[in-house]
């Protein structure tokens, strides 16, 4: 089944030109005018792998749709890359608080938006290479099942984007080992053209705020990057 790609932009031409580059791509697409349809068609089988994202929409912003998006349990996973005339480094730490995995600004190449759009179907698939694949992870108060993209601490369930997801098992597989932003940007990121290292901090932030009691497993060190505990703490 081809990979289906939801774009939802109130701009017919631009509409046009996207649904264009991404089914020369081989992908499929289906379009979105306005929120409403937006929040509708990403709820609808087939779900889509990813979201393109206008933030000026007519009748919601896009930030709005983004949240409603990461609170639903049928798309919380999928990922959604906005596209906005907005440049601000304010509105791009508010995108990737919202729940956005990455963040293009008007006008744009399309040949870098079909990078960034094969980046993020890449990395929504979380590498297992060094991580148990027939059975869950677990690290103190922290378990993880990776195939299934699952959080729980203290047993209780944690909803992670894919974004987050990869992040996580990037920082567990190197667990006490130093990363610095720049390297997560390239392997968690995997481009890193015009994007923040605010973008990890904002990421580290949120990540951490979710795992609550667990978020204490990663560690900050300052003017260097982060870093996973190399074994749990007495609890």
């Amino acid at each position: 089944m081809s990979i289906l790609i939801l774009i939802v932009e109130d701009e017919q031409d631009l509409a046009r030109t996207l649904k264009y580059n991404l089914e020369r791509e081989g992908y499929a697409t289906r379009c979105a005018l306005t929120a409403s349809d937006a929040l509708l068609f990403a709820r609808q089988e087939p779900l889509p792998d990813l979201v393109l994202l206008d933030l000026m929409l007519p009748d919601m912003s896009g930030t709005e749709v983004c949240r409603r998006l990461r609170q639903d349990e049928l798309t919380q996973h999928v990922p959604v890359i906005i596209l906005t005339a907005k440049g601000e480094e304010i509105d791009r730490v508010v995108g990737f608080e919202v729940g956005a995995d990455d963040y293009v600004v008007k006008p744009f190449s399309v040949r870098e938006l079909m990078l960034r759009v094969r980046a993020i179907l890449r990395r929504a698939q979380p590498e297992e290479a060094a991580l148990p694949k027939d059975s869950d992870v677990v690290f103190g108060r922290l378990r993880l099942d990776v195939p299934g993209y699952r959080v729980w601490v203290d047993e209780q369930a944690v909803h992670l984007t894919a974004l987050e997801f990869k992040l996580l098992t990037t920082l567990y597989q190197r667990k006490g080992r130093v990363q610095s932003r720049e390297a997560l940007l390239s392997d968690v990121w995997d481009i890193t053209a015009d994007v923040m290292t605010r973008t990890v901090d904002t990421h580290i932030k949120r990540l951490r705020e979710k795992l609550g009691a667990a978020g204490d497993y990663i560690e900050t060190l300052r003017g260097v990057g982060y870093c996973f505990l190399a074994a749990p703490a007495n609890e």
